[in-house]
């Protein structure tokens, strides 16, 4: 049982790496990207509103496609004044509490409420947000969903190890 939720982890943690390599390629895009905006700007005087849009998309998917890796990198910001100081199975219990409290019903309530507005935006192939913008909107508005599933997988992953740190299952990361 323990070797089947570590490998169900290990699939997880998978997941989240992959879409952090997928983050890593959009910061590369939307860094060249604003850097030919500024060239196109600045050197010809020219600019496409698509292509300032194609920094926002990108940005947007950077934020909300890396959060689930940045979960499992584990970078979120934390306020760490106690955790710190608490015994590895202390951290796993508050840990564990979070996930369950917090971090599952917080995503989960945003994947429901999220979902009807994406649900629209397919059904109608939503245009873009500017006049002469990316004419995709709902890719954008996919992002959420997205978002919530993505974090959600890589927050069972550390319930799993947390939970079997706190069962006494020897060292499960």
């Amino acid at each position: 049982m323990t070797a089947s939720l570590l490998r169900l982890a290990a699939a997880c943690d998978g997941i989240s790496r992959a879409m952090g390599a997928v983050t890593m390629g959009c910061v590369l895009a939307m860094v060249l990207l604003q850097f030919g905006l500024v060239v196109l700007r600045y050197v010809f005087g020219m600019s496409w509103i698509f292509l300032q849009e194609g920094v926002l998309y990108l940005h947007a998917a950077i934020f909300m496609l890396g959060a689930g890796y940045t979960l499992w990198a584990q970078g979120h910001v934390r306020v760490d004044i106690f955790h710190s100081r608490l015994s590895p199975r202390g951290q796993a219990g508050v840990d564990v509490l979070g996930h369950l409290l917090f971090l599952g019903p917080a995503l989960g309530m945003l994947l429901y409420w999220s979902w009807p507005m994406v649900r629209r935006s397919w059904a109608i192939l939503e245009g873009p947000i500017s006049v002469g913008g990316i004419p995709a909107s709902f890719l954008l508005k996919s992002l959420v969903p997205a978002f919530c599933v993505l974090v959600l997988v890589q927050a069972l992953a550390a319930l799993i190890r947390d939970a079997l740190r706190l069962a006494g299952a020897g060292d499960a990361a």
